[in-house]
């Protein structure tokens, strides 16, 4: 049996930028967009999954972000995660890949218990692709990225189809072991109904904290506890639950920042015609070759 952890992230739908998505200290600001499911990070969700079927074992899913990133939780139980772990506090916000990598790492030696993390190649809100393996360089563990299919797993190693320029590569690994998945290596699953139905109201105590806060009738610790014992709690851990840099989280710990978002929209411009004669296809390969489209 192996148990994998798999590093998920709510991200902006960047295909929809509107109104003003930059903050005045240089962060994103995310609630002026909607959020959905970064793609390949699902995609290395089914690729933990199948691990499950074939291998045994379980699968955790985390993510770092603001309290509503329970909902891709939720869709992480929905597709058969056993499970789940927000990790949100204000002290995170505005972190970069290096503070973002450092907490991911801490939660993740808290956790414990796992032969393989999975994470997706990149996410579309920031296209860095620096995430999963700074978080293995923090955990001491190797790393395989742009991984296209898993090839054999056995008690000490795993042997993996990478892609490169201009072709693939097979390389094996020790365990534990990080690994970044490629968006177009597996088609994830559908929801199942019957999981829908069961978890569909799972909620993270920071859910539970704000029901108690508009229902002077109900108590957190009450709440906790019910959902709980229901196996609908999604774990979450503050900056109070883990012992942590305060200087390396955040802002503070981000020594990068984005400089700007913007939805980039090519339109047509001047159309000429191309006459189907020889001398229209000769004028038509001129103009190319002047303006080093070709040649």
């Amino acid at each position: 049996m192996f148990n994998s952890i798999v590093m998920v992230k709510q991200v902006p739908d960047t295909a929809n930028i509107s109104g003003k998505v930059m903050k005045d200290d240089g962060t994103v600001n995310r609630t002026k967009l909607p959020a959905i499911f970064n793609h390949e990070d699902r995609v290395a969700l089914e690729l933990a999954l199948q691990v499950k079927e074939k291998y045994g074992g379980k699968v955790i899913a985390i993510t770092m972000g603001p309290p509503r990133a329970s909902d891709i939780l939720r869709e992480c139980l929905y597709m058969g995660t056993d499970e789940t772990y927000l990790i949100s506090d204000r002290k995170f916000a505005g972190a970069d890949t290096l503070a973002t990598s450092y907490v991911l790492s801490e939660v993740i030696k808290k956790i414990g218990g796992y032969d393989f993390i999975f994470a997706g190649r990149q996410a579309i809100d920031g296209d860095t692709a620096q995430v999963g393996p700074q978080t293995a360089e923090k955990l001491g563990i190797p790393q395989i990225t742009y991984t296209e299919e898993i090839l054999d797993v056995n008690k000490n190693k795993i042997k993996i189809k990478r892609k490169i320029d201009g072709g693939y590569e097979i390389v094996e690994s020790t365990l534990p072991v990080l690994i970044t998945v490629l968006k177009n290596v597996v088609s994830p699953r559908p929801f199942s109904s019957k999981r829908v139905m069961a978890f569909k109201n799972a909620k993270s105590v920071l859910d539970l904290e704000k029901l108690a806060e508009e229902n002077s009738l109900l108590y957190t610790d009450k709440l906790i506890h019910e959902y709980k014992e229901r196996n609908l709690l999604i774990n979450t851990f503050t900056m109070d639950d883990l012992n942590l840099d305060i200087k390396r989280c955040g802002i503070a710990g981000s020594p990068t920042k984005v400089h700007k978002v913007e939805s980039v929209i090519l339109k047509g411009g001047n159309q000429i015609r191309v006459e189907p004669t020889k001398a229209g296809l000769n004028n038509l390969i001129e103009q190319l070759m002047t303006d080093h489209i070709f040649g």
